[in-house]
């Protein structure tokens, strides 16, 4: 045998052992958690559930490699609340989040005392970091150990805008801002230019005249095209942090967070995002025209006074918007798929891609969220595994987010903690026939002055106030036939005791869950006449 036959030999042996290590060490570590969130999203825009218009495939990439689900509920259709519920595993009720005016520093005795799961991770060894929004009580954000924890300013990253601080420090630094040329205005997001479309609040007008009128506006106030390159994007900002973190913590047991702003307001999108899809080429809503008069949302969300929002042509440019905001971030997750698989962490990392709550985009002539129509309370869920989770899973079950903190907890076994919500294994595996019956959604924002809970079951929805007495339109939709709920079964309806028994059915399994979460509210419910 000659030399360099040996030394190949020897090379190759050295290279043979040092795989089966690496693969012995990889089969022995915990498994790693990312978890990927959207703000705003709703149920339909992904292309796998039947969106013939806006593309999403590496969306649907995550979906077939592992369990999507079908009908997937928020737990309420507000960030801060929802989010809340997501980490700590309750209901908005018990973990007392209701507001979005209650995240950050907000002192209240009570207010989410529970642990959220990156809390329960780090006990157990996890090394934690998040990106993006945050919106939730900043207390529980010390077990985040990201390099950066302020910005240039001073904010921490889980205050108030934090995040956005984080970003304005990398706009100015990448993308430093200049004047306004004719035709544009400021993206008061970003501070950068901006071209209005006709839906924005300030089309037409300048911005000097904005100055002189001390004119105000909204995030949802402002539609167009933001006018910075789409490598500063935020979206692409708080991608390429996620991608950071994995290459940083390979090596690491981790739970990384990827808490995407977009496809939440303002409807900016950056080129090419911005034209992907034609404005021209959209279909508004099928329920725009609803006159609502059997509806508990009439007046919700400004809609009296927003009457753009139910122009079917002017609604076609948020659509555009919202669909290449979506676009942009389906291309930055399968970058961030694409590094867990080129770091080998694929096989060991549990990912997990929702969204916090819907986008109503002119649906009932409505924008945002805040009520319990599908457009604003079915949300994406995604679960891949491999080795644990089937793949081309699809699952019809009716279940709430609240449900992903003890999914988590199972799936990378570090012990049970209490939860309202249950693990999905069951559910996905066909082992739980119980769990995934009905889903119930909840809002409390002003009290029984507006509708508090949604229940769904069999593809029949009712909607009511938690309160005997309110005045509130009680609301029963048969999504089976009536998919855009255009046809209120009860309320005004002069044939709703047809309709008695689909609704009783549907309040005995809401006081099963609000008996079962010890819910101060089972009582008005129980009292509250239907029909």
């Amino acid at each position: 045998m000659n030399t360099t036959f040996k030394t190949t030999l020897k090379s190759g042996t050295g290279l043979l052992l040092s795989l089966l290590f690496s693969f012995q060490t990889n089969a022995q570590k915990k498994p790693n958690l990312l978890f990927i969130m959207t703000d705003q999203q709703r149920y339909d825009a992904l292309s796998i559930a039947g969106n013939s218009v806006l593309k999403t495939p590496n969306l649907d990439r995550l979906a077939k490699q592992g369990a999507m689900f079908k009908n997937a509920y928020t737990p309420c259709a507000v960030c801060g609340p929802a989010r809340s519920s997501i980490l700590t595993g309750t209901t908005v009720e018990n973990n007392g989040m209701k507001t979005n005016d209650r995240a950050y520093d907000y002192q209240q005795n009570g207010l989410m005392t529970m642990p959220t799961f990156d809390e329960i991770l780090s006990g157990q060894g996890y090394h934690c970091e998040y990106y993006g929004k945050w919106h939730t009580q900043s207390s529980h954000a010390t077990v985040y150990k990201n390099p950066q924890k302020t910005a240039r300013n001073g904010k921490s990253i889980f205050g108030p805008e934090g995040q956005s601080y984080v970003y304005d420090d990398f706009l100015n630094q990448k993308s430093p801002n200049r004047k306004l040329k004719e035709g544009e205005l400021y993206d008061t997001f970003t501070h950068r230019p901006y071209k209005t479309n006709p839906l924005d609040i300030f089309h037409g007008i300048t911005d000097a005249e904005i100055k002189q009128q001390k004119l105000k506006s909204i995030q949802p106030d402002l539609n167009g095209e933001l006018l910075i390159n789409k490598k500063f994007s935020m979206t692409a900002f708080q991608a390429k942090q996620t991608i950071e973190a994995l290459e940083r913590l390979k090596d690491s047991t981790f739970s990384i967070t990827c808490s995407f702003h977009f496809p939440h307001a303002p409807m900016l999108p950056t080129k090419p995002y911005s034209n992907r899809y034609p404005a021209k080429n959209m279909v508004a809503p099928f329920s725009i025209s609803d006159d609502m008069e059997n509806s508990p949302y009439k007046k919700a969300n400004g809609r009296l006074e927003h009457l753009e929002y139910s122009d079917p042509e002017k609604i076609k440019y948020m659509i555009s918007s919202y669909y290449g905001l979506v676009s942009e971030v389906d291309d930055w997750v399968g970058k961030i798929l694409n590094k867990l698989d080129e770091l080998g962490l694929a096989e060991n990392t549990l990912v997990i891609f929702t969204s916090d709550h819907g986008e109503m985009l002119g649906a009932h002539g409505l924008r945002e969220k805040n009520v319990f129509y599908e457009e604003s309370a079915h949300i994406p869920l995604m679960i891949r595994f491999p080795g644990e989770i089937e793949k081309n899973k699809v699952v019809n079950g009716y279940i709430s987010t609240v449900d992903l903190f003890a999914t988590i907890l199972d799936y990378l076994k570090v012990g049970q903690n209490k939860s309202d919500g249950k693990s999905l294994r069951g559910v996905m595996e066909g082992t739980d026939l119980e769990h995934g019956k009905y889903v119930v959604t909840e809002w409390d924002y002003r009290g029984d002055i507006e509708s508090n809970y949604m229940i769904v079951k069999d593809g029949w929805k009712l909607i009511i106030p938690y309160s005997e007495n309110s005045t509130v339109i009680n609301a029963m939709y048969d999504l089976n036939t009536d998919p855009y709920e255009m046809n209120n079964l009860i309320g005004k309806n002069p044939e709703k005791l047809k309709y008695a028994e689909e609704a009783e059915d549907l309040r005995k399994c809401l006081l099963e869950w609000l008996k079962k979460n010890k819910s101060a509210h089972l009582d008005g419910v129980r009292k509250r006449k239907l029909i």
